[in-house]
């Protein structure tokens, strides 16, 4: 177990490296920022000092390895317009985005797997039929159309909800509803699936012959089981959230990271820029890790075979 547990920390590792790497150099290829943030009609020596003072006259490996020094000792650089520390604005807006992301991964997994076990234990029913289109739907929908869809609906014509903004919970269910929906069509699906198989197969036959009733062979031998593969899609909905939260945030105006991220990339602050992809990087990659670990220790198998391999 502890070596199946160093080796994916070592895999996340490598891969929060490699966000930043990319980050790096594809920030550094989309613009000047002295252009952007001191305007076109600034004169050439003001470009100059702006360049100098935030040192992007260096080359880029030498801005690089510098940054990373920097991040070493945690220090992830400060806004080019204002002056403050990155992390510090990043981290102002951090509880508002997880007002809307964990309310809706709660949100993901009681209507994703609530529908999923209900479609597979009614298979090719009318009711399986209408989830696993709803789910279809829910899934290809992009989060901006269902955004604007629910906003015109709930807001518009029927005036129930604020259409944007923040300040009261009601502010917070069509962003909240919009980020959960994509998510819980992900999971109905996957749920369907696994209770599928798990219900075929022969202990749970057993498990009827032997007078269990139907509702305890569900909870007691089914649900756990077919909870392990579901388990790996919930990792990837942690990170799709906290990425969902750029553009659903966006449209609702809700000032989270989301927003915050999309001013700084219009603005060219590099810091600020680098330091959310670099928190959503590693949200993405701890959830996933989280999930790895787990997946190991519910199903030992996994782990037994992830050692020979890595041998």
């Amino acid at each position: 177990m502890l070596l199946y547990m160093l080796s994916r920390i070592f895999r996340a590792m490598v891969t929060v490296v490699l966000i930043v790497t990319l980050a790096f150099v594809i920030l550094r290829m989309t613009g000047d920022p002295s252009v952007i943030i001191l305007g076109p009609d600034a004169p050439p020596q003001a470009y100059e000092a702006f360049r100098r003072n935030w040192g992007l006259d260096q080359p880029m490996i030498v801005q690089y390895f510098k940054y990373f020094g920097a991040i070493a000792e945690g220090d992830l650089g400060r806004s080019m317009r204002d002056g403050r520390p990155a992390l510090e604005l990043v981290m102002e807006r951090v509880p508002l985005t997880l007002a809307l992301t964990l309310p809706a991964l709660l949100f993901n997994l009681v209507l994703g797997l609530g529908a999923g076990v209900i479609a597979a234990l009614n298979r090719n029913s009318w009711l399986d039929r209408a989830i696993m289109t709803l789910s279809v739907v829910g899934f290809t929908v992009p989060s901006f159309v269902m955004g604007l869809v629910l906003a015109l609906v709930f807001a518009v014509k029927l005036k129930w909800l604020p259409s944007g903004g923040s300040g009261t919970w009601q502010h917070a269910i069509l962003p909240v509803v919009t980020m959960g929906m994509i998510g819980a069509a992900v999971i109905a699906r996957f749920t369907r699936s696994a209770m599928l198989e798990v219900l075929g197969q022969p202990y749970i036959r057993t498990a009827s012959a032997k007078g269990l009733s139907w509702a305890g062979v569900v909870v007691r031998h089914a649900l756990p089981n077919a909870a392990i593969p579901t388990l790996t899609i919930i990792g990837f909905m942690v990170g799709s959230l906290v990425a969902g939260a750029v553009v659903v945030e966006s449209i609702f105006s809700w000032p989270g990271v989301g927003r915050l991220l999309v001013g700084a990339v219009a603005n060219r602050d590099l810091a600020v820029v680098q330091t959310i992809l670099i928190l959503i990087g590693f949200t993405m990659v701890f959830a996933n890790l989280m999930v790895d670990l787990a997946y190991g220790w519910i199903d030992p198998r996994l782990r037994v075979r992830n050692l020979s391999t890595a041998k």
